[in-house]
C-alpha cells in the first residue's frame, strides 16, 4: 500500500509539472534529492559504525546485560503472557536496550526476531497477539537516551550544536512511551473484561408424538 502511495505522489508530481511546463525542474529536484540521500548516508555510516562499536563494547563489558536485568521486572509486567524463560524475552530486552542507547539499526533485527518468537506463542496466526501489539508500541515510542541517528544527521548538515536535542528527545520519547503503555494497558483490560456475545440455543425441532 505504501508503495502505491509513493508511486501516486510521484506520478501526480510529474503530471502537474508537465502541465505547468516545469518538467525539467522536477527532474533536477529528483537528481538533487538522490545526491543528498547518498551524501547523508555516507555521513551516517561513520557515526553509526562508531555507536554500533560502542554497542558491541557494551555487550562484551556486560552493560547490556545489566540494563536487561534492570528492565527485566518491567518487561515481565508489560508482557505477562510471555513465559520468562522464552527466547522472546531475550530478544525483547535486547531490542529495548538498543533503543535506549539510540541504536535503532541494532534494535530492528532484535525486534524482528522478537516478533517471530512471539508469533510462535500466538494461538491465532492471522491476528497479532497482545504481546506483539505491546512490542510494536514500545519499539515505536521507545525512550531514547542518546538519539544517535538524529545527531549524525545534524552533524552531516553542519549543525552548530548537534547534541542539543538530547534533552528534548528524551522528554518526547518518555511521554510517548508513557502514552503507549497506558494505551496498551487500557486495551488489554478492555479485552479481558469484555463480555463474550451470548449465543442463543437452537430451537427444539424434535417431533413430539
Amino acid at each position: 500500500m505504501v508503495n502505491k502511495i509513493w508511486l501516486a505522489l510521484i506520478l501526480i508530481g510529474f503530471l502537474f509539472a508537465a502541465i505547468k511546463g516545469d518538467i525539467g525542474t522536477v527532474t533536477q529536484a529528483a537528481f538533487d534529492g538522490a545526491a543528498t540521500g547518498v551524501t547523508v548516508c555516507f555521513g551516517l555510516i561513520s557515526v553509526l559504525v562508531f555507536w554500533l562499536g560502542i554497542m558491541r563494547l557494551a555487550e562484551d563489558s556486560g552493560l547490556v546485560k545489566t540494563i536487561s536485568k534492570l528492565l527485566g521486572p518491567i518487561v515481565a509486567y508489560l508482557f505477562p503472557d510471555v513465559p520468562k524463560n522464552h527466547p522472546a524475552m531475550g530478544y525483547i530486552l535486547s531490542n529495548m536496550s538498543a533503543n535506549l542507547l539510540g541504536l535503532g539499526n541494532a534494535a530492528t533485527p532484535m525486534g524482528i526476531r522478537a516478533m517471530q518468537a512471539l508469533q510462535e506463542l500466538n494461538p491465532d496466526k492471522q491476528t497479532a497477539s497482545p504481546a506483539m501489539c505491546t512490542l510494536l508500541a514500545l519499539n515505536t515510542a521507545s525512550i531514547t537516551l542518546i538519539p544517535t541517528t538524529l545527531i549524525a544527521i545534524r552533524i552531516n548538515f553542519h549543525s552548530a550544536n548537534p547534541a542539543e536535542i538530547v534533552g528534548s528527545t528524551l522528554l518526547a520519547t518518555a511521554i510517548a512511551t508513557g502514552a503507549a503503555i497506558v494505551a496498551d494497558r487500557w486495551y488489554r483490560r478492555r479485552n479481558t473484561y469484555r463480555t463474550p456475545p451470548q449465543i442463543s440455543a437452537p430451537p427444539d425441532i424434535s417431533l413430539k408424538g
